[in-house]
């Protein structure tokens, strides 16, 4: 089993640049492929990114694409999302996830808590 602990989100303005961080204990890291997902209010939690075990490949939702980054750094067991350009739309509660199955299986076992992030126009 694996625990999540997001960080990093707040309030900023349109055009800013804000970065998450997604903290793991518990389990072995490296074996857990890790996505970000978003819950805008009134809307159903939707997929943002993922990265696999190592890092090698990475899946990311169209309407962020170029603007977000994923990564992870294993020695430290986090994962980070990079995000650019941020726009009001992006406005939501983020959550990492993290699982044993391929990137390209959409389940995930592990939740975390999730992290506030408020774009203003």
């Amino acid at each position: 089993q694996v625990q999540l602990v997001e960080s990093g989100g707040g309030l900023v303005q349109a055009g800013d640049s804000l970065t998450l961080s997604c903290a793991a204990s518990g389990r072995s890291f490296t074996n857990y492929k890790v996505g970000w997902f978003r819950q805008a209010p009134g809307k159903e939690r939707g997929f943002v990114a993922a990265i696999s075990l190592r890092g090698t490949n990475t899946v990311y939702a169209g309407s962020v694409k170029g603007r977000f980054t994923i990564s992870r750094d294993n020695a430290k067991n986090t994962v980070y999302l990079q995000m650019n350009n941020l726009k009001p739309e992006d406005t939501a509660v983020y959550y990492c996830a993290a699982d044993g199955r391929s990137i390209y299986n959409t389940e995930y076992n592990y939740w975390g808590q999730g992290t506030q992030v408020t774009v203003s126009s």
